[in-house]
């Protein structure tokens, strides 16, 4: 009996991605364990291997498609003695498949294109579900057969429930149903119509305004289109708010400066490794900042984890240095220059970049004074850090004197932490940044 191949979840949050290649061809024999993809998520490029073994029958998913589901069908095995020729996909696994790329355009044919994905057939205006005709939604009794989860998002479209078909079991309308359904532009409310996510508004060009040919329209990929989609949602839902405080670094300086000249040959730690710590210490100082908001209720995280933003080509990842409390300056300084440098090039684990409970985004090396970053949900902090600069301060004897001084700003959920919670971790912060020996007690 053919084995169907499905596109795999490569980390929780994961919807969809790219088929970036194909290792294998139709007619090769594979093995349980083999390498036989590539497959491209927001974040990543990671390898899939095979879970059966058997001779590659079909191919239904070409390499470079994107936007590919999650348990899609992407090819077909033919297990040991089958005639692999004779092997056929199923209405299933004949299901649309996601779009190949769009070339780079001038036009608005690309944006069109793009914003038809859910439908591999673009001349079509509803998405194909089934192949045979559905039970109604409506019971005998007249109720709607939906999902909660279906229903809010209806109403964030402002859908008619009673207009849909229902591809759940026994016709019940599911996520599905109302993602792919189009909103009514002429009964739906004026707080949603048009709207694709309830309150977002579609981001487009209006060629009345911009010329089509003065542009060049660069299709967005994967991690775009989630910093997009995350981001905004973070700074809509999350009820955030920002301190700032000062930090005086010439003793951390000195202190860095004798660490390294101490430390074994290859080893150098950076300022941002030392804040790194200093972090994680003041989150197990003040606990009721190292947490995460949940309609169940608030979670307080045992140990700190710090993801640490990092630039990448496209876009922007956040490795994470696990219990970073339990670590040394010199272990915090290797890890993260192994997690950079696998950040950059695409090869890090969805476990690697995942799981943070607090944030740090350092921009200082650009010479940026201060700035607020947005909050990374589920996480309930990110600190922002400025450039050390010489600054005119007056000292505990009344002089005016030169420091390094540096700013660094807080944003918080407020739902999770209050303003004296906030206040009082910087005041953690700030201690084991001005005075580093306290971190190695």
């Amino acid at each position: 009996m053919a084995i169907d191949i499905t596109m795999p979840a490569l980390s929780p949050t994961m919807e969809e991605g790219t088929l970036a290649k194909w290792l294998v061809k139709e007619g090769d024999t594979i093995s349980s364990g083999d390498v036989i993809a590539e497959i491209e998520t927001d974040k990543a490029t990671m390898e899939v291997e095979a879970v059966d073994e058997g001779v590659v029958a079909k191919i239904l998913v070409e390499a470079g498609t994107e936007g590919v589901k999650v348990n899609a069908v992407i090819a077909i095995l033919a297990e040991e003695g089958e005639d692999a020729s004779a092997v056929q996909a199923s209405p299933k696994q004949d299901a649309p498949k996601a779009e190949a790329p769009a070339p780079s355009g001038k036009s608005e044919k690309t944006e069109n294109k793009k914003a038809e994905k859910a439908s591999s057939k673009p001349s079509e205006p509803a998405p194909e579900v089934s192949k045979t005709p559905l039970p109604s939604a409506n019971s005998s009794d007249g109720r709607i057969k939906a999902s909660p989860l279906a229903r809010r998002i209806a109403d964030m479209k402002g859908l008619n429930l009673s207009d849909l078909e229902g591809t759940g079991p026994r016709g019940r309308i599911i996520k599905r149903d109302v993602e792919n359904a189009k909103s009514k532009p002429a009964s739906t409310s004026a707080g949603s119509a048009g709207r694709p996510d309830g309150l977002i508004l579609p981001q487009v060009l209006d060629d009345r305004v911009y010329d089509p040919a003065s542009y060049e329209l660069v299709p967005l990929d994967g991690m775009r289109k989630t910093v997009a989609k995350r981001l905004t949602t973070s700074f809509m839902q999350v009820p955030h708010f920002p301190l700032n405080i000062d930090l005086e670094l010439d003793h951390l300086l000195a202190s860095r400066a004798a660490i390294n000249a101490a430390a074994p040959e290859g080893v150098k730690v950076s300022v941002n490794d030392m804040l790194i710590k200093a972090a994680a210490m003041a989150l197990m100082d003040e606990p009721d900042c190292n947490a995460s908001y949940t309609d169940n209720g608030i979670a307080y995280h045992k140990h700190a984890h710090v993801s640490v933003a990092v630039a990448i080509d496209g876009g922007l990842i956040t490795p994470v240095v696990f219990k970073a409390e339990t670590k040394g300056l010199a272990e915090i300084s290797e890890e993260m220059k192994d997690l950079a440098s696998r950040a950059r090039d695409r090869k890090l684990k969805p476990q690697e970049y995942s799981g943070g409970t607090f944030s740090i985004s350092n921009l200082g090396m650009f010479g940026i004074k201060s700035f607020a970053s947005i909050i990374n949900p589920p996480e309930g902090m990110i600190l922002s850090v400025g450039s050390g600069e010489k600054r005119a301060v007056v000292d505990s004897q009344g002089n005016l004197v030169a420091r390094t001084v540096m700013t660094v700003t807080l944003t918080c959920d407020h739902r999770v932490i209050g303003g004296a919670e906030g206040a009082k971790w910087l005041q953690a912060f700030k201690r084991y940044v001005e005075t580093p020996e306290a971190m190695l007690l």
